[in-house]
């Protein structure tokens, strides 16, 4: 099974694991799933870093190296993926969250998120 991870869910997993639900963390120890980090995540990282809201400097100084060593892969991201993006409902405007919602629906992948707008788009949201 595979995975596509919220970038709260990347965060959580590596320092506040107790904000997790136990199915995701249940998920997150499952040796045998592919858990899948978009390019979003990074992106929405560093913007966010740059503002002063996170301090991730630490994780975006070796972000693809750090990801790899706990397991996780990068999504690869297609010109298909922007497009959907950009042509899903206006139902939310976030552009990380939009792009994540596009690779989920044209590769068939469960998001992991507590974030309920997702459940306004056709996806499979995974939290409870």
């Amino acid at each position: 099974m595979r995975y596509l991870l919220d970038t709260h869910v990347l965060l959580w997993a590596f320092d506040a694991p107790e904000k997790l639900s136990e199915r995701v963390r249940e998920i997150l120890l499952d040796r045998s799933v592919q858990l899948l980090v978009s390019i979003a995540t990074p992106w929405e990282l560093a913007i966010k870093a740059n503002a002063g809201r996170l301090d991730v400097a630490e994780l975006l100084a070796n972000f693809e190296g750090t990801i790899v060593r706990v397991g996780y892969e990068l999504l690869e991201t297609r010109v298909s993926h922007a497009i959907r993006a950009g042509l899903l409902p206006l139902h939310h405007r976030d552009p990380f969250d939009r792009l994540m919602i596009a690779q989920a629906q044209e590769l068939g992948l469960p998001l992991v998120s507590c974030d309920e707008i997702f459940d306004q788009y056709e996806v499979k949201r995974i939290w409870r």
